[in-house]
C-alpha cells in the first residue's frame, strides 16, 4: 500500500506517515459500522423477544392474577382457569441445582486431568470422548434415561432413602421409587457435563506456564500448583462455563419431559416420583393448549427467560467481582 509523508516545514521533528489515499480509514470505517450494525441488531431481536413474549403472556397474566406465583395446578382453559408456575420454578431450579451438582465436580476433574496429568496422546482422546457426549440428542438422553437409568437407579433411591431418610431431601415416606427430580437431575448432569468439561480444560490450559514452573520451583508438589496457581487463575473463566451449564439444564426440554412424572407438587423429597420443569411442561402441554394454555405457557417461558437472564447477570457480576480481586496486588 502507497503512503505520503507529510512534514511541516515550520516544526523540526520526524515526519508523520499518514494511509495515501485514505483506504486505510475507509476499511476502518466500514468495518466499524458493520460490527456497530451487528450489535444493535442483537439487541434489537433481544427487545423483540421480550416484547413478544410481554404480549403474548398478559392475558393469561391478567387472568390469573396472584394465582399466577401461587397455583398448584394447570388447568388454564378450564372454567374457572386454574394455573400457577410455582410448581414448575421449583422443579426448573431444583433439577437444574442437582444436576450441577453432580456434573460440575466430575467436569471439572477431567479437565484438571487432561491439563495437569495426562499424557497429551492421552488427554486429547479423552477430551474428545467427552466432547462426544454434547453431540448426543437430547431424546436419546431421555430415552436412555427413561428405559435404562430409571429402572437401575430404584436400588441407590433406596438406600438414600433408608441411610440418609432424616434429611428432607432424601426422605420417601411412600416407600415409591421411579420417574423423580433426582433421577430427571443425573439425566441433566450428563448434558451439562461435556459443556462444562470443554470450556474449563481451554480456560485451565491458557494458564500462563510459567506460574506452574514457578511454583514447581519452590517446591510445590502437583497439587499444590493446582491450588494456588491454576485454579485462581482460572476462576472467572470456571464461573462461565458453569453458567453456560446451568444454562442448558435450564432450558431442557426432551429428556426431562420423558424422564419426569408430571406433578405439579412442591416439596424437598427429590427421590419421590413426581416434578416438573417449565421446559418440560411447554412441551407436552403445547399442542393441547387452547387459546389462555397457550398464553399461560408463553408466560410460563416468559418467567424461564427472566431466569436464565438474572443468572447470566450473576454470573457477569461474579467475574467481575473475581477480576478485580485477582487484579489487586
Amino acid at each position: 500500500m502507497s503512503a505520503t509523508v507529510e512534514t511541516d516545514p515550520a516544526t523540526p521533528g520526524p515526519a508523520l506517515l499518514t494511509p495515501g489515499a485514505g483506504g486505510g480509514q475507509t476499511g476502518d470505517r466500514v468495518f466499524q459500522g458493520v460490527t456497530t450494525t451487528v450489535a444493535i441488531t442483537v439487541v434489537v431481536i433481544l427487545l423483540a423477544m421480550t416484547a413478544f413474549l410481554v404480549v403474548r403472556a398478559w392475558p393469561a397474566v391478567h387472568e390469573a392474577g396472584a394465582g399466577f406465583i401461587t397455583e398448584r395446578e394447570w388447568f388454564p382453559d378450564a372454567s374457572p382457569a386454574r394455573f400457577g408456575i410455582v410448581a414448575l420454578v421449583w422443579g426448573t431450579l431444583v433439577s437444574s441445582v442437582l444436576a450441577l451438582a453432580v456434573a460440575v465436580p466430575v467436569a471439572l476433574g477431567s479437565a484438571l486431568y487432561v491439563t495437569e496429568y495426562a499424557r497429551p496422546a492421552t488427554g486429547r482422546w479423552i477430551g474428545y470422548l467427552v466432547d462426544i457426549l454434547a453431540a448426543v440428542p437430547s431424546v436419546v438422553y431421555g430415552l436412555w434415561g427413561l428405559l435404562f437409568l430409571v429402572p437401575r437407579m430404584v436400588p441407590l433411591q433406596r438406600f438414600l432413602a433408608g441411610h440418609l431418610g432424616f434429611i428432607p431431601f432424601f426422605d420417601n415416606p411412600d416407600d415409591i421409587y421411579g420417574k423423580s427430580i433426582f433421577a430427571a437431575s443425573v439425566v441433566l448432569a450428563l448434558m451439562v457435563l461435556p459443556i462444562v468439561a470443554a470450556v474449563s480444560r481451554e480456560v485451565f490450559r491458557h494458564v500462563p506456564r510459567e506460574l506452574r514452573e514457578a511454583a514447581l520451583a519452590l517446591g510445590a508438589t502437583r497439587w499444590e500448583v493446582i491450588r494456588t496457581s491454576v485454579l485462581p487463575s482460572s476462576r472467572s473463566g470456571v464461573v462461565g462455563a458453569i453458567i453456560l451449564g446451568l444454562g442448558r439444564a435450564l432450558g431442557e426440554t426432551i429428556a426431562v419431559a420423558l424422564v419426569l412424572a408430571a406433578t405439579f407438587d412442591v416439596h424437598l423429597r427429590i427421590l419421590e416420583p413426581g416434578g416438573n420443569t417449565i421446559a418440560a411442561n411447554v412441551a407436552t402441554k403445547f399442542g393441547e393448549a387452547g387459546g389462555t394454555g397457550r398464553s399461560a405457557l408463553i408466560a410460563s417461558g416468559l418467567i424461564l427467560f427472566a431466569i436464565t437472564l438474572a443468572a447470566t447477570v450473576a454470573a457477569r457480576a461474579i467475574i467481575r467481582r473475581t477480576a478485580i480481586k485477582g487484579a489487586r496486588p
